[in-house]
């Protein structure tokens, strides 16, 4: 909501109307593209670092 009222100067009418893609690709200079999700062996290394 930040971005979107901040950085993005919506109306409150104009933001709750985005949907959820608008609201991803308005944002996605700000955000940068989403990445990858973690696959098995991105959990096993974090697992192997953090073991707690």
């Amino acid at each position: 909501m930040a971005l979107g009222f901040g950085r993005l100067r919506l109306s409150s009418q104009a933001f709750w109307a985005l949907t959820p893609r608008e609201l991803a690709a308005a944002l996605r200079p700000f955000t940068g593209e989403a990445r990858a999700p973690l696959g098995r062996a991105g959990l096993a290394a974090l697992m192997a670092r953090f073991p707690d």
